[in-house]
């Protein structure tokens, strides 16, 4: 199976797509493990800070030496100069906040998955037309799942994975997928600030387990 393929199978059988950015390394790589202890596959990195990069590279010897099967990717790159540094690095897929097409291009030559934030439905015909499969609704606790139901037939061939906002509880959970999502992408609410400052890594694996465990009974 080829990179773009597995991944995005890996992410659609995980169903939750765990997001963070921490700015010291060792701290970032201690979270990322605490996920996979809780059988995380499937990471989004986010590049929002200053060491971004640098725990990046770091986190890739992590997985690379310690967390085997498990699919590291960047998330919040706006430009095709960002894109080529994280795949550089080792980035196994893209995510952008918003739909640009000069990305989906650099991410397409290295045939690598790319997953683009769209709002509106011209949004997400500019971003099938430029060849994604999945795309990020952002930001999701604005929008809805109503969202996802009126316009999901207008894009048979798209798969919708809603971020921002997202709730790791059963009802919020339940309203995305009977509104049809692929899977749902959450930071903030699967890692609080509490359990970081704490070093609760045991925490931070629950959380995880709870919410795969909810995702996992509501996406059937």
């Amino acid at each position: 199976m080829h990179k773009r393929e597995q991944v995005l199978q890996s992410l659609l059988n995980q169903k939750l797509l765990p997001l963070y950015y921490h700015e010291d390394a060792g701290t970032s790589a201690d979270i990322l493990q605490a996920w996979y202890a809780a059988g995380i596959r499937v990471v989004e990195y986010t590049n929002r800070g200053d060491n971004a990069l640098d725990n990046f590279k770091a986190l890739r010897k992590t997985v690379d030496k310690q967390l085997p099967g498990l699919e590291l990717g960047i998330g919040t790159i706006k430009t095709k100069k960002q894109a080529r540094k994280y795949m550089e690095a080792g980035a196994d897929f893209i995510i952008c906040p918003s739909m640009n097409e000069e990305v989906a291009e650099v991410v397409a030559d290295a045939e690598l998955l790319w997953i683009p934030g769209c709002m509106t439905p011209t949004e997400i015909a500019e971003a099938e037309n430029a060849g994604a499969t999945l795309v990020k609704i952002f930001p999701g606790n604005v929008l809805g799942p109503s969202y996802i139901s009126a316009i999901r037939e207008l894009f048979p061939g798209i798969r919708f994975m809603p971020t921002g906002g997202v709730e790791a509880e059963e009802g919020n959970l339940r309203g995305w997928f009977s509104a049809g999502v692929a899977g749902v992408g959450m930071g903030s609410k699967l890692i609080t600030k509490e359990l970081v400052e704490n070093k609760d890594y045991n925490g931070l694996r629950t959380s995880v387990e709870k919410a795969l465990q909810i995702v996992r009974s509501v996406a059937g």
